[in-house]
């Protein structure tokens, strides 16, 4: 079986734009590069073909890429219920003084650097299930962290 993503409505719009556009512009853009080394004669020797290749060759693997994710997407639907962490979820937290506000995402979606930790992750499957006034302990390189849920908005 393979394997789910989890994805927001927006994260698969964002996806689905992704592939249209390497499928129409991205192609067209190859074919064209592929064409003019061609136009230049002896293959065998010619540097452009094959980086022209080369890049076809990473475009095909991401629009396969992109079709395996979006064929096995799992839609993110804001929980209804805010009294338990869920994906989807977006949470206030507080670690020794600091406040953070974290959105519980899917893998595909992940940028911890914005506040959107995977399900995956150990955070994020420490949040899971969890609910306010929950505290957890995430071990990490420099010790064990505790945060607490001060808040589940949504």
């Amino acid at each position: 079986m393979a394997n789910q993503t989890y994805l927001s409505p927006e994260g698969i719009e964002t996806l689905k734009k992704e592939l249209q556009e390497l499928k129409t512009k991205k192609r067209q853009e190859i074919a064209r590069r592929l064409q003019e080394a061609k136009d230049l004669g002896d293959l065998s020797e010619n540097a452009e073909y094959f980086e022209a290749k080369e890049a076809q060759s990473l475009n095909e693997n991401r629009i396969a890429e992109l079709e395996e994710l979006l064929k096995n997407a799992v839609v993110i639907k804001t929980p209804s219920a805010e009294d338990v962490v869920r994906i989807g979820s977006t949470i206030e937290t507080k670690s020794n003084s600091n406040m953070e506000v974290f959105s519980i995402v899917g893998s595909a979606e992940a940028k911890p650097q914005e506040g959107k930790i995977s399900n995956e992750s150990p955070l994020g499957r420490a949040f899971l299930g969890k609910r306010a006034g929950d505290e957890v302990d995430i071990k990490t390189p420099g010790g064990i962290v505790k945060y607490k849920i001060i808040k589940i908005v949504g």
